[in-house]
């Protein structure tokens, strides 16, 4: 049930993006369906979870290196779990209204359902490495969300900020997993969690603590990284809602809470987060006063709650995480029906700007009535929800104990910040719903409708609800998530909306006073509205940005200079650098145990000789250096039959083959020798690297071909016909038993494949340059040419088919299909080949990468770990029993990927036009 409830928003991710853009409302009710299913999955897992069993879900994947796809949910898990589907199934119907005809609503929502899915893949996460995934998936589909308004300059710009600074945190959360699994012996949660005392007293905790917090940190837009927040306002309003009330900028709080049990309880911990909570708190609440445009605003008012949540982590008291809790409950509800309200009034009027508005409580009677109470809310006043956490706030302020300058520091840091959060709130209200105005708007104003008014109403219902009967509302919900940081340290706490007439109260009062002053002070002092704010940490990413590409571009004057010898120079000297490090190693040995080499080994060792002082020599003549370099890989071959390994020797062939061809039609572009002879010192330069390069490649084959047999490779060799059902070792190597390490490599094959044909597909416009002279007498005649398709159609075939018990496979057979085609393409041209074939090469290698995908997922839903290959035999009529492998059907993948890649590459070049005046020396 837990896997269904994480799988659900991105399977519907992919279907509401296959939609076309005329379906919106079909897109619209596919969408709602991932929120609304997955909160009734969450309601039938609430039992477990509140009686503390809690729900969990393991898929063992490399169980020898601590990677399991785990998932866990517990009371933390359970509370963001459901901020996240139940606030996301109201977005869905928010945006249904709020997005134009020109946005194109299933793109849109299909982003939305997979940022969603990222998030419950971060709070049901029961591992960190998981987490960590998870968490680099919510940056990047963040920054899908932030500019879906791609037209708009500042969409793009803020981004790609959110990206940078977020997708930053995640590499810091990256080295802070690694750091506590190294501690821990184990990157499981639970493991994790249970080993305080062990985190706290190992000397790698400072930097693990430091690298998570910079990830939280950067993640929730704590100082001195909060600048990126308001420019992410770029984004339509329901991803705004969303992303900054109860997911994206809530993860950095959340994962905060979820380490809390094993990182919080020292000194560093408590000055850190509590000290830059602090500071956070002060500086977003001031600057929120200052904004001229309703979601600046609200994205600053962010910026200080979120600091206000993580200073309350900071003090790790159990009371200080319950109000933390408590007030990420509350900021979701007000923040996200705040957001909304703003949108429908920038979708009534035209405008966001406070400058231009005014006077719409006479207009927007409703919408006015539901911001009003919600920012009232915000600010903290009594009989809402706000107003309760804000006091328990205070309470834990005035409870510090042993850090007496923190104490009487967060006490009138938490007074000022109260009163700069009524001001800003005040202003929200004020200048928005009362006075002359609105002026200067586009549009005549009226109530949205009804539905796009309904998310707001049941989040200001809520915001009351709690406010006025908070023991029977939330505090069950928010008493299972404290169980799930807490455990059974669950202090005793009252809920309820009157505690005395005591300090906290007291510090409420003077706060809302000071607040409703500060405002209408500010604005008898100064010109509000002529105030002008720049973001100073805005301007420093700039500028790093700036200098970043202006070192890379002198970096790239100063290494691309277009000298192909200058960029292989620095390849072989850098392969040199890292080649020294096994002779440096003492495991290196040449134990000098050796079998004398036969006439013929010492006859093919002569021709490869041979043929590489030959390609040394003529390297000039570039077509006859080409000839004798294939000779070297012909030696090559021969070498690896002689070693007993036909598939490697088949494969080192057919490679050649196409190598060579792919060189020949490049050769079209390159005059017929190369450039005059270098000097004398450079001479002798290539030559001491060349012995070095060769010598050291030379002494390493030496000791790996002298070490003993007994190694991994009798392990292999015993287990490949029963377990891999395939009697050639080779094949079942790469289709099964390192079958992740090949669908690793044709995934780069096809992207390789990809770039080629998108690089030189506009070069096929070219004219055509018509060689002068007689026609070359060596040119294969194309009927000759084309009897050889269905030849080479067949052994393809044969070689793929027997390859899971003989020389062959997938790899060896997509090379044989591409080079008679390839021949094909030379002679008779690309348009008639695709008029002939008409196969979409692209097409072919996505269904060849999603093949092997498929077989490895399929593995994993029948409980294995992903690309487990399963075996069986099958009796047929007059042929008996057959060997019958999944491994095959992955191999299918690789045929598909190698000869679509194969042929896409190589029909582009020669589908090519050679340069009317010659090529480039």
């Amino acid at each position: 049930m837990l896997a269904t409830l994480l799988a659900t928003p991105f399977v519907l991710a992919l279907l509401v993006g296959l939609l076309p853009d005329s379906r919106r409302r079909a897109a619209a009710w596919l969408a709602a369906l991932a929120p609304v299913g997955g909160l009734v999955l969450l309601a039938l897992m609430t039992p477990d979870v509140m009686s503390g069993a809690g729900v969990r879900s393991l898929v063992p994947w490399v169980p020898a290196m601590g990677l399991d796809l785990s998932l866990r949910l517990d009371g933390l898990a359970w509370m963001f779990a459901g901020l996240v589907l139940g606030i996301g199934a109201l977005i869905v119907l928010y945006a249904r209204y709020y997005l134009s005809a020109a946005d194109s609503m299933p793109r849109f929502l299909s982003f939305l359902l997979l940022f969603m899915g990222a998030m419950l893949g971060m709070v049901v996460a029961g591992n960190l490495v998981l987490l960590a995934v998870f968490w680099e998936l919510t940056s990047i589909s963040s920054f899908l969300l932030i500019g879906f308004w791609k037209h708009r300059q500042e969409a793009r710009d803020g981004a790609r900020m959110a990206l940078a600074i977020t997708g930053a945190g995640g590499l810091a959360l990256l080295g802070g997993v690694i750091l506590l699994g190294r501690i821990t012996g184990s990157y499981e949660l639970d493991v994790v969690l249970a080993s305080g005392p062990q985190i706290l007293a190992s000397p790698l905790y400072p930097y693990a603590l430091v690298l998570v917090l910079l990830a939280v940190f950067t993640k929730s837009a704590q100082f001195p990284f909060q600048f990126w927040l308001p420019h992410a306002m770029a984004a339509p309003t329901p991803v705004s809602a969303y992303l900054h009330s109860a997911t994206m900028v809530k993860a950095g709080v959340f994962l905060l809470a979820r380490l809390h049990p094993a990182l919080a309880g020292s000194d560093l911990f408590f000055y850190l987060v509590s000290g830059i909570g602090a500071i956070t708190l002060l500086v977003g609440s001031w600057h929120a006063i200052f904004q001229h445009d309703l979601k600046g605003l609200l994205a600053y008012s962010t910026i200080s709650h979120l600091g206000l949540i993580t200073l309350l982590f900071g003090l790790s008291t159990p009371m200080a995480v319950v109000a933390g809790l408590f007030h990420i409950l509350n900021h979701a509800t007000f923040k996200a029906s705040l957001f909304m309200a703003a949108g429908i009034i920038d979708h009534e009027t035209g405008t966001r700007d406070m400058r231009r508005l005014g006077g719409l409580l006479r207009i927007l009677p409703y919408t006015a009535i539901l911001a009003i109470i919600a920012s009232l809310a915000m600010a903290g006043v009594p009989l809402l929800n706000g107003f309760l956490s804000k006091e328990m706030f205070f309470t834990e302020a005035l409870e510090i104990r042993g850090h007496m300058f923190m104490r009487w520091g967060i006490t009138v840091a938490a007074v000022l910040a109260g009163a700069f959060g009524v001001a800003y709130s005040l202003r929200f209200v004020h200048d928005t719903f009362f006075g002359p105005g609105p002026v200067r708007i586009e549009r005549t104003p009226h109530e949205p409708p009804r539905f796009m008014r309904i998310p707001v109403e049941i989040l200001v219902i809520l915001c009351l609800a709690v406010g006025v009967a908070p023991a029977l509302t939330i505090a069950p919900v928010l008493r299972t998530a404290a169980e799930g940081v807490l455990g059974a340290d669950v202090p005793y706490y009252s809920l309820s909306i009157w505690h005395g007439f005591n300090t906290p109260f007291i510090m409420s009062l003077v706060g809302l006073a000071l607040g409703i002053a500060l405002y209408f002070g500010i604005r008898k002092l100064i010109d509000l509205y002529g105030v002008s704010y720049d973001s100073r940490g805005r301007r420093v990413y700039e500028w790093k940005v700036a200098e970043a590409v202006r070192l890379a571009g002198k970096l790239t004057d100063r290494l691309e200079n277009g000298s192909l010898q200058r960029y292989l120079l620095m390849v072989v000297l850098s392969a040199l650098a890292l080649g020294l490090v096994p002779f440096l190693s003492a495991d290196l040995a040449f134990p000098g145990r050796s079998q004398p080499m036969p006439p013929l080994a010492w006859l093919v060792w002569g021709m490869g000789m041979v043929a590489t002082l030959a390609t040394v020599w003529l390297h000039r003549r570039r077509l006859l250096a080409l000839v004798v370099m294939g000779a070297v890989g012909l030696a090559v071959s021969l070498a690896f039959v002689l070693l007993s390994a036909p598939d490697l020797a088949l494969t080192q062939l057919l490679v050649e083959m196409v190598t060579i061809a792919l060189m020949l039609l490049a050769l079209n572009y390159l005059p017929p020798e190369s450039a005059p002879e270098p000097s004398r010192l450079r001479k002798w330069r290539d030559a001491v690297i060349a012995l070095a390069a060769g010598g050291g490649v030379a002494a390493m084959a030496y000791a790996v071909m002298t070490r003993p047999f007994d190694t991994v490779a009798s392990e292999i060799l015993a287990r490949s016909l029963p377990e891999g059902g395939g009697s050639n070792v080779v094949n079942v190597i790469l289709v099964d038993f390192r079958g992740f390490d090949t669908l690793g490599e044709i995934a780069v094959f096809g992207i390789a494949a990809l770039v080629v044909h998108a690089m030189l597909r506009r070069a096929r416009m070219l004219p055509e340059r018509r060689a002068d002279g007689p026609p070359d007498p060596l040119v294969i005649p194309n009927t000759v040419a084309r009897l050889l398709l269905p030849l080479a159609l067949a052994v393809s075939l044969y070689l793929f088919l027997r390859g899971h018990n003989l020389p062959g496979g997938g790899f060896i057979a997509g090379l044989v299909l591409a080079v008679p085609v390839l021949l094909q393409y030379v002679l008779s041209g690309n348009e008639y080949m695709e008029q002939r074939l008409g196969f979409d090469y692209p097409r072919v290698i996505g269904v060849g990468l999603a093949l092997a995908l498929a077989t490895g997922v399929g593995s994993w839903l029948l409980g294995y770990p992903y690309m487990t290959s399963h075996t069986d035999y099958v009796a047929v009529p007059l042929l008996g029993k057959l060997p019958m492998a999944s491994a095959m059907v992955f191999d299918i993948g690789v045929y598909l990927v190698v000869g679509a890649g194969s042929l896409l590459m190589l029909g582009m070049m020669a589908a090519v036009r050679p340069p009317l005046h010659g090529g480039a020396r």
